[in-house]
């Protein structure tokens, strides 16, 4: 059974049904899905949740699909939330900076969250064929998941998009085409298609079920820390359909009596090179215009233009958190330095958000005594290393004072 009344554009309040096919709204902006609330807080505790196991899916009355036949898992794991011990000793953070290793999960992304959701839904509403443009990862998802359910995928990443990710589509039996442009340039193709070529377009916000698939981290979030939730969340802002779902999941949680009106300040992260909701965000914008000439090695976050920028500011905003860039050097310089550091490696888009906390420290945003959650969006091990160029010739004398 489902719990949702019905869903609703997130600019305009127009209502549309529930189990219906929807994209995006008669004004062109996304859908939010809504719940009987009162009755999920009747239906479920705090108590029954905690023994149940597994991943996402174990908030089954949070989300939208239906029947248990139609759930998509792949084996989802509850992500860990990991200390940065040393970092905090070193920084001096009393608060506590904690990570939250979203790369635990199938495909190795926090994707999988959100494409599980679409594509368990888009079974229940007896879609066939999917299409999407995507920076890597969330391609990756949408293909295993779309695989393990029988459908066909079409999938759009830009010609620059690293190689372990586009063959990770494919081999995941996605049909993946390499676009000599950007991720708003494969959306185009991708919304151009939908009449011609017949596909669903699962574009970030394009359809309403990938945010209740990203909202279970806010959940997930919640549950881990005792229902207090963390003073601030510094989240790599691409689509920026986490940041949306997380505030949605907190409000819903308020909503049933399971936490108060705290709220962590949200910062969307993002690269100095492709900075839109950042841009807007200090113009006191409501909407962030198209950023030309995107350029970051952090593809998560190179996204010129955000369907649900307003979204993304709002939430920000309400939370009393901000929206901040990074340089290209600061990502990298904290992805190595907290991989040699703590041991955990760190894909680009999560460094980002420890070089954005780290600055932030100093630009007295955040203090010392807050506790903080970075998100790290993907396993490091799907991005470029530094290559390494020692060699031993087992042919000759070793020369064992070198390792002292």
């Amino acid at each position: 059974m489902t719990f949702v009344t019905h869903l609703e554009c997130s600019y305009t309040g127009e209502r549309y049904r529930a189990g219906e096919v929807h994209g995006l709204s008669a004004a062109g902006k996304p859908l939010l899905v809504h719940y009987d609330l009162g009755r999920i807080g009747k239906a479920l505790t705090k108590k029954e949740l905690t023994a149940r196991h597994g991943g996402f899916w174990r908030y089954r009355e949070f989300l939208p699909v239906s029947h248990e036949q139609n759930r998509i898992s792949l084996g989802e794991v509850m992500t860990p939330l990991i200390r940065l011990k040393h970092t905090e000793e070193k920084l001096g953070a009393r608060g506590g900076i904690i990570v939250k290793d979203e790369g635990r999960l199938p495909t190795g992304s926090f994707k999988a969250r959100g494409l599980a959701l679409a594509v368990s839904m888009a079974k229940e509403l007896g879609l066939s064929h999917l299409a999407m443009p995507t920076n890597g990862n969330a391609g990756a998802a949408m293909a295993a998941y779309a695989s393990a359910a029988g459908m066909k995928t079409t999938i759009f990443c830009p010609d620059d998009t690293p190689p372990v990710n586009v063959e990770e589509i494919a081999l995941q039996g996605g049909d993946v085409y390499l676009v000599n442009g950007l991720i708003n340039d494969c959306g185009k193709i991708v919304g151009e298609g939908k009449e011609k070529a017949g596909w669903f377009d699962v574009s970030t916000l394009k359809e309403p079920y990938r945010i209740e698939g990203k909202k279970t981290m806010g959940l997930e979030l919640a549950e881990q820390l005792d229902w207090e939730l963390p003073d601030a969340i510094f989240y790599p802002t691409g689509g920026g359909t986490g940041l949306i779902g997380m505030w949605k999941a907190f409000n819903e949680l308020e909503a049933i009596g399971w936490i108060g009106r705290k709220r962590p300040k949200m910062i969307a992260v993002q690269a100095a090179g492709c900075a839109p909701i950042v841009k807007a965000f200090e113009a006191g914008e409501e909407h962030a215009p198209l950023w030309e000439n995107a350029q970051t090695a952090a593809a998560g976050i190179r996204v010129p233009a955000a369907v649900g920028d307003f979204l993304i500011l709002r939430a920000v905003r309400a939370s009393g958190g901000y929206a901040m860039a990074v340089a290209e050097e600061a990502i990298f310089e904290a992805r190595d330095r907290i991989a040699r550091e703590e041991g955990l490696l760190l894909c680009p888009e999560g460094a980002a958000t420890f070089a954005a906390y780290e600055q932030s420290l100093k630009e007295g945003r955040i203090s010392t005594s807050d506790r903080v959650v970075l998100f790290n969006c993907a396993t490091g091990l799907k991005y470029p290393m530094p290559p390494v160029s020692k060699f031993i010739d087992r042919a000759k004398p070793v020369d064992y004072s070198q390792f002292k």
